[in-house]
């Protein structure tokens, strides 16, 4: 006996060479039993797949379930009807077959057909010749099990057709040398073999018989499953065939539903060294191991498999992502500030509340724009700085919502001349205020002719125009453009403007520093001014104000990732528009609409008056 193990798993093929006794044949498998060796699915060979001698209740904890192959069972019809039907009387005496239905016909009745001497005088029966078999317990009729007797069976009659064929040739159109045909007086061995190898008939159990190129038979075997009975008995069933002769792909016929597994599941065994990898993993070959031995390795982040077994994971396009399980390229989330979060809802609420106020202010001066106050502050430049004002509340919202080229190009375009005009009106109303204490100075009224409305007008108009080219060089020769930005999130894509040229940006936001930077000197420089000049210390506060917000936003605004950016950017005009919106408006508002007593020119001459 030779025991091969594969190796995969739960499966052992034994190959038997049959002899010996019972003791021999069994013994090895009689050291599976010592060994314990159980949860293995055997696979039995030709020779012992239908012996009964392994099956008892010893082994068959072991050996059930056994799967093997076994020459064909067939049927040969009228069989049984003549084994049953034989009887010693029917054959001649010097037929050497007939001793041996003489001896079979004495052991199974217990009788003699010629008595030896004292036979009869000491009980013994004698053989009329005439017992029926169908009386007594005997195998003689039992045609259940005809595999090598099927076998020989098909032998005589492929034999018989080849002899049919040999006779059914034709004088000159035989298959040999002149065209001849075999005699069966002169038959030549090698003759019949010419016939032999093209047989090709149906049994009348439906098995075809034919011959292949080398001249052997195809093959044909059952196969055969030990079942395990709760009894303790075993049943051999038959639960598939394999077939030579059957058509390509169909060779192999087995019935699972009706196996035997003798595992505690009574499922089929797994016998692999791998499992199969999984959708969302590649296979990982073992160095040294054989093509069966793998290991599934997860797809990288980004990489997809979507087949069992897959030798590669395949990289997303790349606006996808894989999925967790990794099977499959999902389109990649998309990032940027929305009006329907809270944090854009949020800035946009500040960015409307700011705009309302400044009409609200607007409104305020426009009705009390004969009171002393009012005219005190420039009134025409606090018109325009209200509107500067609320158009930088407005142009934050061009920095809310998705990123179009038309919004990229615009948004720093409107925030850079609407700040501009903003600072350029508060520079302007710093100067008036220095030209208006100057007036007070011997010699000094000369110098309010270069500061007249039409001068005030003129130098806000050149200030904003020069941003306004800046702006305008820039949108030609680098404009924004929208842009997605995978470098934050692997499975997001953050859609943000890229300002093109570094330059042009750093030029818009420097103009707007230094404009920023004068009005603040020169507001610094008039703080000690008297008290109905008090407009130099708000401008001087206001300043910095938005000195300081726009100082801290470049730090935070190279240092914040996507959307925060943006939000950073609209805070940063947001605070400063509310610092210059409630440092300059806020006293005045104060005094307009909750101290009036105050709002008159005697009241601030009187305040100039003490002070001086």
């Amino acid at each position: 006996m030779l025991l091969s193990q594969t190796t995969v798993y739960k499966s052992v093929t034994a190959y038997y060479h049959w002899g010996g006794s019972d003791y021999k044949v069994l013994n090895p498998f009689y050291k599976v039993v010592v060994q314990n060796v159980k949860g293995l699915q055997w696979i039995a060979s030709e020779a012992w797949t239908t012996s009964s001698v392994f099956h008892t209740p010893r082994l068959m904890p072991y050996l059930g379930g056994t799967l093997g192959i076994a020459i064909r069972r067939g049927e040969i019809p009228g069989l049984r009807d003549f084994l049953l039907s034989i009887r010693p009387n029917d054959q001649p005496d010097n037929n050497p077959g007939n001793n041996m239905v003489r001896q079979f016909w004495e052991a199974v009745f217990g009788c003699r057909l010629e008595p030896p001497a004292g036979w009869v005088e000491a009980g013994g029966d004698v053989c009329t010749g005439q017992e029926d078999l169908r009386d007594v317990e005997t195998n003689c009729g039992d045609v259940s099990e005809l595999r090598p007797e099927y076998n020989v069976y098909k032998a005589v009659y492929a034999l018989a057709h080849a002899l049919h064929d040999l006779m059914q040739c034709v004088p000159g159109t035989g298959p040999f040398s002149g065209n001849r045909c075999a005699s069966l007086q002169r038959l030549e061995h090698w003759q019949l073999v010419h016939y032999l190898e093209r047989v090709n008939f149906t049994t009348g159990f439906g098995d075809r018989v034919s011959f292949d190129d080398n001249g052997d038979a195809l093959a044909i075997y059952d196969i055969l499953n030990w079942a395990w009975l709760q009894d303790g008995s075993v049943q051999v069933e038959n639960v598939g065939v394999i077939d030579e002769s059957a058509p390509a792909g169909q060779e192999l016929t087995l019935d699972e539903d009706r196996i035997f597994w003798n595992f505690e599941s009574r499922k089929p065994p797994r016998s692999v060294c791998s499992e199969s990898c999984p959708p969302g993993t590649r296979v990982a070959r073992k160095k040294g191991e054989p093509v069966c031995c793998f290991d599934c390795i997860s797809c990288a982040e980004g990489e997809v498999s979507n087949t069992t077994d897959s030798a590669e994971c395949l990289k997303c396009p790349e606006d996808f992502w894989s999925s967790p399980e990794r099977d499959l390229c999902i389109p990649k989330g998309v990032e940027f500030l929305s009006y329907q979060e809270s944090l854009g809802i949020s800035l946009m609420t500040a960015s409307l509340l700011g705009a309302l106020i400044c009409a609200v202010v607007l409104g305020i001066f426009t009705h009390y724009r004969n009171t002393p106050v009012v005219k005190a502050n420039n009134s025409e430049l606090s018109f325009l700085l209200l509107l500067s004002l609320k158009l930088c509340f407005l142009c934050s919202l061009l920095f809310i919502g998705r990123p179009r080229l038309w919004t990229c190009q615009l948004r720093h375009a409107a925030f850079g001349i609407s700040f501009v005009l903003c600072v350029s009106c508060i520079l302007v109303k710093t100067m008036v205020v220095l030209a208006v204490f100057r007036t007070s100075k011997p010699g000094g009224k000369a110098s309010l002719k270069w500061f007249g409305a039409g001068q005030q007008r003129g130098t806000v108009l050149v200030l904003t125009s020069f941003q306004a080219a800046i702006c305008t060089a820039w949108l030609v020769s680098a404009s924004p453009t929208p842009h997605k930005n995978m470098r934050y999130h692997n499975d997001k894509i953050v859609y943000e403007c890229v300002v093109g040229s570094v330059a042009g940006f750093g030029a818009l936001l420097g103009y707007i520093g230094l404009l920023a930077f004068l009005s603040f000197l020169l507001a610094f420089l008039a703080r000690n001014l008297p008290d109905n000049f008090n407009e130099a210390k708000f401008i001087t506060f206001s300043m910095l104000i938005f000195c300081a917000v726009w100082i801290s936003f470049v730090p935070a605004y190279i240092s914040s990732p996507g959307k925060y950016a943006d939000a950073v950017e609209i805070f940063a005009i947001l605070a400063s528009s509310f610092g210059i919106l409630v440092a300059l408006f806020g006293p005045k508002c104060y005094i307009i609409l909750l101290r009036p007593e105050r709002n008159t020119k005697k009241a601030l001459m009187g305040r100039a008056s003490t002070k001086t």
